[in-house]
């Protein structure tokens, strides 16, 4: 990927949706919800708890969504993220 995010915003990956339950219930694409956790691919020079490689957190409506080379991604500040999962 060549985009490196500038000041304190992140570039996250989103997490696959589910598409069954751990009930075994197949989820309809019109009922499924975009994931809030996903993993950093690359962490802006200002950030200072969060990195590249890193699996994350982040407020629902966080970020704006672009596509680089056919990925869906969410750059966003690094105060929409809300834990790292350790």
């Amino acid at each position: 990927m060549g985009l490196k995010p500038l000041s304190d915003r992140v570039i996250v990956k989103r997490k696959e949706e589910q598409e069954k339950t751990a009930g075994g219930i197949y989820i309809p694409d019109s009922a499924k919800e975009k994931p809030q956790g996903g993993e950093v691919l690359a962490a802006g020079p200002e950030c200072k708890t969060v990195k590249a490689g890193d699996s994350v957190l982040f407020a629902k409506y966080a970020g704006s969504e672009f596509a680089v080379d056919g990925e869906d991604l969410v750059v966003m500040r690094e105060d929409d993220i809300l834990g790292i999962f350790a």
